[in-house]
């Protein structure tokens, strides 16, 4: 179970949820230091593609109207310590608009806005 608590959201929207291959959250150059999406199994991205999906894909989350993303998701694939799916030292990340969990590589997600180093 992953919790999340992510202030200075837009109000109100629906935001990508993804765990990112590296744990470097550089705000400078808009977090592409995280890479791309946790993948160790080399999946399409995507819920809706027959390949799919990546380890680190994860369901949209909604905003709440005070611009507080409060959740909590379940990601079966993976797990915080040992093995190919460990998530810890990767980075999660809150994407601009929603995935569309189909298109390729990352579901047409829109910029990275929030990013943090999964400890």
């Amino acid at each position: 179970l992953i919790a999340l608590e992510v202030t200075g959201l837009p109000a109100g929207e629906w935001v990508a949820f993804h765990i990112h291959e590296t744990g470097k959250c550089d705000h400078q150059t808009g977090h592409a230091s995280a890479g791309g999406h946790f993948n160790p199994t080399n999946a399409e991205h995507g819920y809706l593609t027959g390949k799919g999906p990546h380890a680190g894909d994860m369901p949209n989350q909604r905003v709440g109207p005070d611009g507080v993303l409060r959740s909590q998701a379940f990601n079966s694939v993976v797990k915080l310590d040992g093995g190919d799916t460990a998530i810890r030292g990767k980075a999660l990340m809150i994407h601009g608009g929603q995935d569309d969990y189909k298109s390729q590589p990352a579901g047409d997600a829109g910029n990275r806005q929030a990013c943090a180093v999964i400890e």
